[in-house]
């Protein structure tokens, strides 16, 4: 059966810039020219899905329904994503910065871990977060671990509280950590409840500063690409306040603090590049020992 709109869709420069317009006033994110092909496509796409004509249309529907501009904006936001995406910069956190905050925090009452996963889609990135930590720390239970995800889209949230996934999504992960960290679900594997009380999901749109306690790590992965240099750079600066000292920021592979003005320290491990919020403390107490 041909689903396709029998109506030519059409959307003027004009009624494009109104759409772009809107999307950025309401959630930060920011379309520009390097994107504009995919845009188009998506818009015309929606448009059919719609058995819509016109790019005016689109616009009157979506300035008139929450619900239906949320599902617009998810459809263009939507990206592929799975269980250890970018296995390097999971092995930094297992080698490098899991064991420093371990050593850290051990003697701490409780012995607590803060990490935000900030643009979490459907939970791939907090899940695999929680996974790292489980295969790192010997005794996770005894420690106090809190991962918070957020995501602008309550779509994929949806499926990231259900915490089911299909056995190719979870291609990334070992068949030992298949095995002990999910259960056979009928629509393939549920996180078990070792992993899953760990993260908590919430919805958060990052163009609004909500200020949340600190953090020792942050994980923002190929979020910034959607918004403006200038939102860019109050993003990585807010991060940079919610940070704990000596506190570790994680960045997609095409994303740097560069240009943003806010102190970090770059940090290669392996093919990962890292940032940490220095730590005046740290420094002050080594200085004293060399004087000593």
């Amino acid at each position: 059966m041909n689903t396709k709109n029998p109506i030519p869709v059409t959307v003027s420069d004009h009624e494009m810039s109104e759409i772009i317009s809107l999307i950025e006033t309401r959630s930060g994110i920011h379309f520009d020219a390097s994107r504009a092909r995919f845009l188009n496509q998506r818009v015309h796409d929606y448009l059919e899905e719609k058995k819509l004509a016109r790019g005016l249309e689109l616009l009157r529907i979506i300035r008139g329904s929450n619900s239906e501009y949320d599902h617009f904006l998810e459809r263009l936001l939507t990206q592929e994503t799975s269980f250890m995406r970018y296995p390097a910069v999971y092995k930094a956190l297992e080698k490098k910065v899991l064991p420093e905050l371990h050593g850290k925090k051990f003697w701490e009452d409780p012995r607590a871990l803060r990490i935000w996963s900030a643009g979490c889609s459907s939970g791939e990135e907090p899940y695999s977060i929680a996974i790292t930590i489980a295969d790192t720390f010997s005794f996770s239970e005894a420690w106090s671990i809190h991962i918070l995800a957020t995501d602008i889209s309550r779509q994929a949230l949806d499926i990231a509280e259900r915490g089911v996934y299909h056995r190719r999504e979870l291609i990334g992960l070992t068949q030992e950590q298949l095995e002990a960290y999910f259960t056979p679900h009928a629509d393939g594997y549920k996180v078990k409840p070792k992993i899953r009380q760990m993260v908590s999901f919430a919805p958060m749109n990052l163009a609004q500063a909500v200020y949340m306690g600190k953090f020792d790590c942050i994980f923002c992965m190929n979020v910034l690409i959607y918004f403006s240099e200038e939102r860019r750079a109050a993003l990585i600066q807010r991060f940079h306040d919610y940070l704990e000292p000596g506190g570790y920021l994680f960045l997609g592979h095409a994303e740097s603090v560069a240009k943003t003005g806010a102190k970090f320290d770059p940090i290669v491990v392996g093919d990962s590049l890292i940032y940490q919020k220095p730590n005046p403390a740290a420094a002050n107490s080594v200085t004293t020992q060399e004087r000593v």
